[in-house]
């Protein structure tokens, strides 16, 4: 690619650039978050009771912003930029924040554990990840809609039921249920990657 090309602030490629600098800042944040919060698990294991599902989306959200990032490298293939698509796409690497913020609280002290923390915020949460999904969507639009329609039906229909599951989430509190979402959600992202695993740009 031509060096001055990369230079011009007016070429897509350094548009490109100056967003993915400020994209990886939040993502960086978010992965910090994560991987403090295991840690801090890890050094005071008795601070706060470790709750299998409340980890189980750390795992979750993990897989998803680490996915996230190495997705939105489709980006370069937008062919005109605006203000209004900087500022959705740094919103919704934003949303990836907040839901890693909100699984590692900077304080436990007034709940029993994590449990009893997952669950009175789970409304905020799984509000949240429902966004995150939405999100998802425009972004993969964004991207144009060849690279949409290549998705196939798989796309739509496990978007449109992962968002209707995360409004169900808000409103209940069954164990079982919020057990086997966080089982199953993790299981088809990790499935989702593996079967995502060409390099960028490859046909």
């Amino acid at each position: 690619m031509d060096e001055n090309f990369l230079l011009d602030p007016r070429s897509n490629a350094a548009i490109f650039l100056h967003l993915r600098v400020v994209i990886a800042i939040v993502v960086g944040l978010s992965i910090t978050r994560l991987l403090s919060g295991i840690a801090s698990l890890i050094q005071h294991p008795r601070t706060a009771r470790v709750y299998p599902t409340h980890l189980g989306w750390v795992m979750t959200m993990l897989l998803m912003v680490v996915h996230f990032w190495w997705w939105e490298f489709k980006l370069t293939e937008v062919a005109h930029w605006t203000f209004q698509l900087y500022c959705f796409v740094i919103l919704y690497a934003v949303l990836f924040f907040l839901l890693c913020a909100l699984l590692f609280p900077d304080s436990t002290a007034e709940y029993s554990g994590y449990e009893s923390y997952f669950f009175s915020r789970r409304t905020w949460f799984f509000g949240i990840l429902a966004l995150t999904f939405c999100a998802d969507v425009v972004d993969t639009l964004i991207k144009g809609p060849v690279h949409f329609h290549a998705l196939g039906l798989e796309y739509p229909v496990r978007s449109g039921i992962l968002v209707v599951l995360c409004l169900v989430a808000m409103h209940v509190r069954n164990r079982i249920f919020h057990f086997v979402f966080v089982v199953g959600t993790f299981a088809y992202q990790l499935s989702w990657v593996i079967r995502d695993l060409d390099p960028i740009g490859c046909p």
